[in-house]
């Protein structure tokens, strides 16, 4: 059945049911974006293609949300804000001028969710068209062909 773009796949387990169907091959391979080697292969792609800031900003949000402490999270927010998110920021992301007023309106009073819009726009970005050119890359193919032979050796 399809429904809203959403696919689901019979499988040996029952119906599993996936996101959008432009996401798959992305769910299917981020495995890799949390192994540390396929990270940093990634990141080496971005920054070859220079575009490194997507997967800095997409970390730093990630680790923005580990933070307790109010002032922590201030100092934090402010942070990615200056280098990402502001405009002519050293590491400016690519985001649309209403997520970007959004955050600046509200970083005075930053919280756990205050880049949440913006990092779901530049996970989207990798899934749909850094991720997908890094899978085509020699870069890729490498670390792949790395992975593969050690499989074969264990």
């Amino acid at each position: 059945m399809i429904k809203d773009k959403q696919c689901f796949i019979l499988t040996a387990y029952g119906v599993l049911c996936l996101w959008l169907i432009e996401e798959v091959v992305w769910m299917y391979t981020n495995l890799i974006f949390f192994d540390t080697a396929g990270q940093a292969a990634f990141r080496e792609f971005l920054k070859s293609e220079f575009s490194e800031e997507n997967i800095l900003f997409w970390l730093a949000c990630e680790e923005y949300k580990k933070v307790k402490s109010t002032s922590k999270m201030n100092a934090m927010a402010n942070k990615i804000y200056s280098e990402f998110v502001k405009v002519q920021a050293p590491r400016e992301i690519n985001i649309d001028c209403g997520t970007r007023d959004s955050i600046t309106k509200n970083i005075s009073s930053p919280n756990i969710n205050s880049f949440d819009n913006a990092q779901k726009i530049i996970y989207s970005l990798m899934a749909k068209d850094c991720y997908p050119r890094f899978l085509r890359s020699d870069l890729y193919k490498a670390l792949l062909k790395k992975s593969q032979s050690r499989n074969k050796e264990r």
